[in-house]
């Protein structure tokens, strides 16, 4: 167990490593492509469900406020973010699109691993996670259609296909099997952060390999424009919620729900809906961005001896 936790744990240096590997032997993650890719991430929404209880429901309840600003702020300050920053670095088409895509995309379960960290109010990250995650069915298709709509032609309805089919029913078939089956449940859950990481360190290797070339010759438009789209993430996440509520424990953890995208999920959508395989590529990077980011908030943003209320 204590070989698992080193795994969740240091999760932005894997990630780093991961990429740098890829970078210079791509070989070693190619591999890992085309259908492993939607299966992988099916996976990470597995662990996701079989950790989720009717009493993390019971969260939502207790905190709708809190989850309405962070479902707000993720799903409007980070697409509109995400297309004036391609606008801004005139980035080619399928990189803009695949930033837009990212930006719209929810927070990921990385989230949850940083909010732990930093030990800020874990049961809310749990809960905004969920929530935005589910939400995503819906709200990813349509913005990533708006937003992108001054690039080209979104197809909306293989969007929305795309992301039930590894967000919805795997996290579905996770909570049927923490009811029906808590045994071997409480058995699997241990190894869901662990092998989320390894999933995850996959599919960024995986694409930062495949596009290897394109990375190095597309300039720092690219790196530029992901840093600032997840730094004012966690900036504007963060003032913005304290405007509203006052209250620092709270608006650090909803600052890094919003700073830090599923960036497996804009992979994989990418890798399905659009024709070129590039537009994939602003998504692993993101992966790689936001942990990095994220590391450095676990130690702006820890807090100490503090109950949730």
């Amino acid at each position: 167990m204590k070989t698992l936790s080193l795994i969740s744990r240091y999760f932005p240096i894997w990630v780093i490593c991961v990429s740098i590997l890829s970078i210079y032997n791509p070989k070693i993650f190619i591999w890992f492509t085309d259908d492993m890719i939607t299966y992988g991430l099916a996976g990470i929404m597995l662990g996701m469900g079989l950790t989720l209880k009717f009493n993390d429901f019971i969260q939502i309840i207790r905190m709708p406020h809190w989850i309405l600003i962070g479902l707000f702020l993720q799903f409007t300050v980070m697409p509109m973010l995400g297309w004036s920053l391609a606008f801004f670095f005139d980035l080619p088409k399928f990189f803009a699109v695949g930033l837009i895509l990212v930006s719209c995309c929810p927070g990921g379960t990385a989230s949850n691993v940083i909010v732990y960290l930093s030990k800020t109010n874990l049961p809310l990250s749990v809960s905004m996670t969920t929530i935005s995650t589910l939400s995503a069915i819906i709200m990813t298709p349509i913005l990533t259609s708006i937003y992108s709509g001054t690039y080209l032609e979104v197809d909306s309805l293989g969007l929305f296909l795309s992301t039930t089919k590894v967000v919805l029913i795997p996290i579905f078939v996770g909570i049927l099997f923490n009811i029906f089956l808590p045994r071997l449940t409480n058995k699997i859950t241990p190894f869901s952060p662990s092998a989320a990481v390894i999933l995850i360190c996959l599919i960024v290797g995986s694409i930062i390999g495949q596009g290897k070339e394109i990375i190095l010759n597309s300039g720092m438009n690219l790196f530029y424009s992901i840093i600032i789209l997840h730094f004012f993430g966690f900036i504007f996440g963060y003032i913005f919620c304290y405007l509203i509520t006052k209250n620092k424990f709270v608006s650090k953890t909803i600052s890094i729900e919003v700073g830090m995208q599923n960036s497996g999920l804009g992979v994989v959508l990418a890798r399905d809906n659009f024709i070129n395989p590039s537009t994939a590529i602003p998504s692993a990077i993101s992966s790689l961005v936001h942990s990095v980011m994220g590391s450095l908030f676990v130690v702006l943003f820890k807090e100490k001896n503090i109950k949730v209320k």
